[in-house]
């Protein structure tokens, strides 16, 4: 009975990064012998124990075969006699496909796993590959982990991923997988190359058809010098990286201009009411994939309201205070805080732009806060309740907008 740690956590240590979770294969052993050293099944679908001390995930070594379409269509061995190579070919990618004895140290390497890594390729293990379609979006995944240090798909990997899309297994995967695949992107460094990936090999158009509806279609020059919508959408998803971590928020700066792929070409470059066409396909990618309220109702709001970030020291003060009513911000001041970093990425998601100033952002966040120093207890004492206290909050707050953007263009200059 040998113990070794695999995958992802002797990848990363070998990369000089920090890895916390470990994932354990046992070779040699039974599902008996393991419940009698204290090991506790959880693992249904094929043996999974906890450590009696750790309480760390230990899996026996195991093979795969093929036997039906879809991520469930596979026949698992857990034969004593399996060893840690064999189980090793099962996965996916060389890099990930490396194991560590956990009695000596040393590395278990069958499928050139270092070398890759020395290259910096993400290469499929075997040919094997091609039987679980899910892989097609997990290399695109890994590449969007590692792009920034220079990793790219293997070109042989990358002809395997377009022939799975055009054999149409992909179109089998369950959709919760899909959504989780995307949403583990959206909390990567590069999440922009898992989208790119999937678009230059058809992917996208399956999984999330209302995104790759976007390349194709033009805009304006002078307000976008790339002009193609699609790319415009990928360099905002790389600019909102540098300003959020939260996937929400990321989701709604890769979806604020899908509406633009529903203008009638008749007016292209031009997308007047863009942002109001944005609702549908959002709610269609949403009900696809069951994803989070959450995430589609903040998209709806940044696609619909986008627009007003940018012209907000144009704005009067009664639009400027429905905005901030529409995001529920006086409530919720963290909705208008993050609704700003997905305009600021809009603004510089351009080619040429990437280093503009944004000063809407502040000049948005400081009026909130603004009206957030009034104080409303005279009105209170006044025995107001119910409609006439809530119109009556809402003309304090304007008051309050209209003295602080007084303020701001006489301070900035802009009077």
């Amino acid at each position: 009975m040998q113990e070794f740690i695999v995958g992802g956590f002797v990848r990363d240590k070998l990369l000089g990064i920090n890895a916390a979770d470990k994932d354990w294969v046992v070779v040699g052993a039974t599902l008996d012998q393991m419940q009698a050293a204290n090991f506790k099944q959880v693992g249904r679908e094929f043996p999974v124990f906890l450590h009696p001390q750790t309480q760390e995930e230990y899996a026996l070594a195991r093979t795969e075969k093929k036997t039906a379409a879809g991520y469930n269509g596979f026949i698992c061995d857990f034969n004593k006699d399996i060893t840690i190579e064999q189980d090793l070919q099962r996965r996916d990618f060389t890099i990930n496909a490396m194991a560590m004895d956990a009695a000596t140290g040393a590395i278990i390497d069958p499928y050139g796993g270092q070398q890759d890594l020395e290259h910096k390729l993400i290469r499929h293990v075997s040919s094997a590959f091609i039987e679980d379609p899910l892989r097609v979006l997990r290399a695109a995944r890994f590449l969007a982990r590692f792009y920034s240090l220079g990793f790219k798909i293997a070109p042989e990997t990358l002809e395997l991923m377009q022939a799975m899309v055009q054999n149409g297994e992909i179109s089998a995967l369950a959709k919760e997988r899909v959504w989780r695949e995307i949403h583990r992107a959206l909390t990567e460094k590069s999440p922009q190359q898992f989208f790119l990936t999937l678009h230059s090999i058809g992917a996208l158009q399956i999984i999330f058809p209302q995104l790759a509806n976007l390349w194709g279609v033009p805009q304006r020059r002078e307000y976008h010098p790339e002009i193609d919508t699609g790319v415009h959408t990928m360099l905002v998803l790389e600019q909102i990286v540098f300003l959020s971590n939260d996937p929400k928020v990321r989701f709604a700066a890769l979806c604020h201009d899908l509406g633009k792929a529903l203008t009638p070409k008749d007016q292209w470059p031009s997308h007047k009411q863009h942002e109001v066409r944005g609702e549908l396909p959002i709610k269609e990618f949403a009900k696809t994939y069951n994803i989070p309220k959450s995430f589609s109702r903040f998209a709806v709001k940044c696609a619909k309201l986008h627009l007003l970030s940018h012209r907000a020291l144009e704005l009067t003060p009664s639009t400027l205070l429905k905005l901030f009513n529409d995001l529920d911000a006086f409530r919720n001041p963290e909705h208008l805080y993050e609704f700003t970093l997905v305009c600021e990425a809009d603004a510089r998601g351009r080619t040429g732009l990437q280093n503009r100033a944004y000063p809407q952002s502040a000049f948005m966040r400081q009026a909130l806060q603004h009206c957030a120093k009034v104080s409303y207890a005279h009105l209170l004492a006044q025995g107001l309740q119910g409609p006439k206290l809530g119109q009556a909050i809402q003309e304090e707050r304007l008051e309050a907008i209209v003295k602080f953007k007084q303020n701001y263009l006489s301070c900035n200059g802009t009077n």
